[in-house]
């Protein structure tokens, strides 16, 4: 009778010690879930946090909205006007021009003018002035001329008129750079310079070449 009683006795003492066993492992599993939820709402709060900052960061494309002088607007204008030009005879040339040399720089002046001509044109609008939309009567003659042309006589011309354009162009474009009194306009013709620069040497280097 006591010996059943023993046996009785250690069979209930494990099953105590199972059952203490499993609200242990239970505990750290619910621990460890806890912690899991915690770090993962922490890393949704890091990042909604960054997307907030990053939606405050911006940048505007003009610094002044005040309406251009007189000085500034004829500047403007005149620079306008020869962009157009330069992209209708780059047009010009990209399709007439028998050198491949002309050809690829009719192209390049498609490219740049046209570029320097959009952010021009989002410069202006945002200061509510209107731009020419078509080249002035002096470009237009200029365009007329040498569309007129062919061949070798196409080619030639149209590089002589290039390296004359430019070298008025630069002229033109440095001293708007230091003059212009309105700082978004100032800063689009300070970093024009650059790309006429570009532009004349490319000229000077073509037109020597042809014959």
């Amino acid at each position: 009778m006591m010996k059943r009683y023993i046996i009785v006795l250690f069979a209930g003492a494990a099953l105590f010690a199972f059952a203490c066993k499993n609200e242990t492992s239970t505990s750290n599993d619910t621990s460890g879930t806890t912690s899991t939820a915690t770090t993962s709402s922490a890393t949704a709060t890091t990042a909604t946090d960054t997307s907030g900052t990053s939606g405050t960061t911006s940048t505007t494309a003009v610094t002044s909205t005040a309406p251009l002088s007189g000085a500034d607007a004829d500047f403007a204008r005149k620079a306008a006007e020869g962009g157009m030009m330069e992209v209708d005879l780059g047009q010009l040339a990209a399709a007439k021009a028998t050198s491949q040399d002309v050809k690829d720089f009719g192209n390049r002046m498609v490219t740049d003018h046209g570029k320097a001509g959009d952010a021009l044109k989002s410069l202006a609008a945002q200061k509510n002035f209107t731009l020419p939309s078509t080249p002035g009567d002096e470009e237009k003659k200029t365009s007329n001329d040498l569309s007129k042309k062919t061949g070798a006589a196409f080619d030639k011309a149209y590089m002589s008129d290039m390296v004359k354009d430019h070298e008025k162009d630069l002229k033109e474009f440095q001293k708007a750079s230091k003059d212009v009194k309105d700082p978004d306009l100032k800063n689009w013709a300070t970093q024009t310079v650059t790309v006429v620069q570009d532009h004349l040497n490319m000229a000077k280097q073509i037109n020597s070449k042809l014959k």
